[in-house]
């Protein structure tokens, strides 16, 4: 699987004003949009295109960007996802071990999903119309994919070292209800964002609520079986992102 690389440099700040009721996913695929327009080395060509076949959707590609580097045209699939690892869950493979924060996705899983759905799609003889009306030969298509993940290990042993993941993708830590306690979590202000706000950066929250008002929340999101993901202002002016588990 050949990765995507998303530029670094950009010419203009995004703008871009984003519906309070646009989900995650959606979001970052704004934000991909923005980062191929600034760069220099690449032009969108078409995204979101659906294959729809005898009126059911077989599946949807995310981008076609044209290279004007290399003179090719690439199909790329996107990824954006928030996983923790969990020990528990192989003592042998390290990958097994990563994990959605309700347990409900993993990347394995993800991957299986772009080796044998999302990728192969482009071959389909269903897929031959649209992309003949965008112009474009699925034998002369590079695929790659641009998987950005934001990555939490256990609390308790947070500099244990990953071999197989990127570790500046490592954003936080995780920990169960009891180990979220008042005698060590006390201090400090809290948040919980929505998920779609997941991504955004904790300083930038202006409201905070104490560990009692945190603690309603989390318990709230429990019975429902939802993790909560918490910003934490510590008292030095930091910050700090994990998620609190019910599993």
């Amino acid at each position: 699987m050949n990765v995507f690389y998303l530029p670094k440099n950009y010419r203009n700040s995004f703008t871009e004003e984003i519906a309070p009721s646009l989900v995650l996913g959606k979001r970052a695929e704004r934000f991909f949009k923005f980062t191929i327009k600034e760069s220099t080395r690449y032009k969108m060509k078409a995204q979101n295109l659906q294959v729809i076949y005898e009126k059911k959707t077989l599946g949807e590609f995310d981008f076609f960007v044209e290279d004007l580097q290399e003179r090719s045209l690439l199909h790329i699939e996107l990824v954006y996802k928030f996983y923790l690892f969990d020990p528990s869950v192989s003592k042998e493979e390290e990958l097994k071990c990563w994990i959605g924060p309700n347990r409900k996705d993993s990347f394995l899983r993800k991957i299986h999903h772009l080796k044998t759905h999302q990728l192969p799609l482009v071959f389909r003889k269903e897929s031959e119309d649209i992309l003949h009306q965008q112009q474009m030969n699925p034998r002369k298509l590079k695929q790659k994919v641009c998987f950005k993940a934001n990555l939490f290990v256990p609390k308790t042993f947070k500099k244990t070292t990953y071999e197989l993941i990127n570790p500046s993708a490592i954003v936080g830590y995780w920990m169960h209800r009891d180990e979220f306690t008042k005698e060590e979590f006390g201090e400090g202000s809290y948040f919980s964002p929505q998920k779609k706000d997941w991504p955004v950066d904790p300083k930038h929250q202006e409201e905070w609520k104490a560990y009692d008002n945190i603690l309603q929340e989390i318990e709230y999101l429990f019975k429902h079986q939802k993790a909560a993901f918490i910003w934490r202002k510590k008292t030095d002016n930091s910050f700090e992102r994990f998620f609190v588990v019910w599993w």
